[in-house]
Protein backbone atom coordinates (compact mmCIF):
# COMPACT_ATOMS: atom_id res chain seq x y z
CA UNK A 1 0.00 0.00 0.00
CA UNK A 2 1.34 3.56 -0.86
CA UNK A 3 -0.03 6.15 1.26
CA UNK A 4 0.48 9.88 1.54
CA UNK A 5 0.84 11.46 5.58
CA UNK A 6 -0.30 14.73 5.87
CA UNK A 7 1.96 16.95 7.93
CA UNK A 8 0.28 16.76 11.35
CA UNK A 9 -0.04 12.69 10.84
CA UNK A 10 3.44 12.35 10.26
CA UNK A 11 3.88 15.30 13.68
CA UNK A 12 2.00 13.41 16.00
CA UNK A 13 3.03 9.71 14.36
CA UNK A 14 7.19 11.27 15.02
CA UNK A 15 6.25 12.54 18.51
CA UNK A 16 3.24 10.97 20.14
CA UNK A 17 1.55 7.38 20.94
CA UNK A 18 -1.50 6.23 18.74
CA UNK A 19 -2.42 5.73 15.32
CA UNK A 20 -0.79 8.09 13.52
CA UNK A 21 2.85 6.18 14.79
CA UNK A 22 1.58 3.03 13.90
CA UNK A 23 1.58 4.41 10.26
CA UNK A 24 5.26 5.33 10.98
CA UNK A 25 5.76 1.83 12.39
CA UNK A 26 4.17 0.20 9.32
CA UNK A 27 6.04 2.33 7.08
CA UNK A 28 9.18 0.79 9.20
CA UNK A 29 8.39 -2.36 8.99
CA UNK A 30 8.48 -1.93 5.20
CA UNK A 31 4.41 -3.26 5.55
CA UNK A 32 3.28 -0.06 3.07
CA UNK A 33 5.46 2.69 1.73
CA UNK A 34 4.93 6.72 2.74
CA UNK A 35 5.08 8.82 -0.26
CA UNK A 36 6.91 12.86 -0.12
CA UNK A 37 7.80 15.38 -1.75
CA UNK A 38 9.76 18.53 -1.18
CA UNK A 39 7.46 20.51 0.31
CA UNK A 40 6.40 18.51 2.52
CA UNK A 41 9.11 17.62 4.04
CA UNK A 42 10.08 21.73 4.37
CA UNK A 43 6.90 22.04 5.80
CA UNK A 44 7.56 19.46 8.35
CA UNK A 45 10.48 20.86 9.23
CA UNK A 46 9.10 24.31 9.70
CA UNK A 47 6.51 22.79 12.02
CA UNK A 48 8.57 20.90 13.87
CA UNK A 49 10.80 23.75 14.05
CA UNK A 50 7.68 25.98 16.21
CA UNK A 51 8.65 26.57 20.23
CA UNK A 52 5.59 24.18 21.06
CA UNK A 53 7.53 20.99 19.82
CA UNK A 54 10.69 21.92 21.72
CA UNK A 55 10.19 20.08 25.19
CA UNK A 56 8.68 16.69 22.98
CA UNK A 57 11.19 16.50 20.79
CA UNK A 58 14.00 17.33 23.35
CA UNK A 59 12.46 14.61 25.78
CA UNK A 60 12.52 12.34 22.85
CA UNK A 61 16.28 12.90 22.71
CA UNK A 62 16.30 13.96 19.34
CA UNK A 63 16.75 17.37 16.97
CA UNK A 64 13.99 18.57 14.70
CA UNK A 65 16.62 18.27 12.34
CA UNK A 66 17.30 15.04 12.64
CA UNK A 67 13.13 14.07 12.97
CA UNK A 68 13.29 15.84 9.37
CA UNK A 69 16.20 13.31 8.05
CA UNK A 70 14.77 10.22 9.12
CA UNK A 71 11.32 10.81 8.55
CA UNK A 72 12.82 12.06 4.54
CA UNK A 73 15.14 8.71 4.52
CA UNK A 74 11.82 6.82 5.49
CA UNK A 75 9.67 8.08 2.31
CA UNK A 76 9.94 7.68 -0.77
CA UNK A 77 10.32 11.10 -2.54
CA UNK A 78 7.91 12.35 -5.72
CA UNK A 79 7.77 15.43 -7.90
CA UNK A 80 4.48 16.79 -8.12
CA UNK A 81 3.45 19.56 -10.56
CA UNK A 82 1.20 21.92 -9.41
CA UNK A 83 -2.57 21.43 -9.83
CA UNK A 84 -3.92 23.23 -12.41
CA UNK A 85 -6.44 24.77 -10.36
CA UNK A 86 -6.67 25.36 -6.89
CA UNK A 87 -8.64 22.41 -4.43
CA UNK A 88 -8.67 23.23 -1.01
CA UNK A 89 -10.07 25.89 1.04
CA UNK A 90 -6.46 25.84 2.32
CA UNK A 91 -4.36 26.74 -0.29
CA UNK A 92 -1.60 25.06 1.10
CA UNK A 93 -3.16 21.62 0.95
CA UNK A 94 -2.96 21.63 -2.43
CA UNK A 95 0.69 20.56 -2.04
CA UNK A 96 -0.24 17.52 0.11
CA UNK A 97 -3.28 16.41 -3.01
CA UNK A 98 -0.51 17.28 -5.88
CA UNK A 99 1.97 14.69 -3.88
CA UNK A 100 -1.01 12.00 -3.60
CA UNK A 101 -1.72 11.94 -7.45
CA UNK A 102 2.35 12.03 -8.67
CA UNK A 103 2.71 9.14 -6.02
CA UNK A 104 -0.20 7.52 -7.42
CA UNK A 105 -1.03 6.84 -4.08
CA UNK A 106 -4.09 4.19 -2.73
CA UNK A 107 -5.05 6.38 0.39
CA UNK A 108 -4.51 10.45 1.69
CA UNK A 109 -4.21 10.14 5.88
CA UNK A 110 -4.60 13.45 7.33
CA UNK A 111 -6.08 14.81 10.75
CA UNK A 112 -6.92 18.02 8.61
CA UNK A 113 -10.28 19.31 7.96
CA UNK A 114 -9.86 20.86 5.22
CA UNK A 115 -8.59 17.66 3.35
CA UNK A 116 -10.87 15.66 5.25
CA UNK A 117 -14.40 17.42 3.95
CA UNK A 118 -12.90 16.25 0.16
CA UNK A 119 -13.25 12.53 1.18
CA UNK A 120 -11.49 11.67 -1.72
CA UNK A 121 -9.44 13.67 -4.71
CA UNK A 122 -9.05 12.11 -8.06
CA UNK A 123 -10.53 8.88 -6.77
CA UNK A 124 -7.76 8.69 -4.09
CA UNK A 125 -9.25 8.44 -0.56
CA UNK A 126 -8.49 11.08 1.95
CA UNK A 127 -8.91 9.36 5.42
CA UNK A 128 -7.94 9.97 8.92
CA UNK A 129 -5.14 7.52 10.82
CA UNK A 130 -8.11 5.57 13.21
CA UNK A 131 -9.97 5.00 9.84
CA UNK A 132 -6.64 3.83 8.39
CA UNK A 133 -5.73 1.78 11.35
CA UNK A 134 -9.61 -0.07 11.07
CA UNK A 135 -9.09 -0.55 7.21
CA UNK A 136 -6.47 -2.89 7.79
Amino acid sequence: MRIVADTNTVVSGLLWKGTPRQIIQACRQRHISIVSSESLIAELAEVLARHKFTTKIKDAGLTASELVADYSALTEQVYPAPLNRPVCRDPDDDAVLACALAGRVDVLVSGDDDLLTLKAFRGIPIITAAEWVRRG
